[in-house]
């Protein structure tokens, strides 16, 4: 079971709700405080970027 004191992002509204309210199509976390979900597409966006680089380090490793 979920523990209802985690924080979610709503990517449908924009909104930061205590606990999983919305659908799970519509949520990123959970994250441990407000302020954290808060900051979920900052931090997807900075997860996906480190990740971008790490492959494009990985497929051009032994390339001239």
């Amino acid at each position: 079971m979920t523990d209802p004191q985690q924080w979610y992002y709503n990517t449908a509204t924009g909104e930061v709700e205590l606990g999983p309210q919305s659908p799970m199509q519509n949520r990123i976390g959970p994250y441990p405080t407000r302020e954290a979900a808060m900051d979920a597409l900052k931090t997807a966006q900075a997860r996906n970027k480190q990740w971008d680089d790490e492959d494009h380090q990985w497929n051009s490793w032994g390339a001239k």
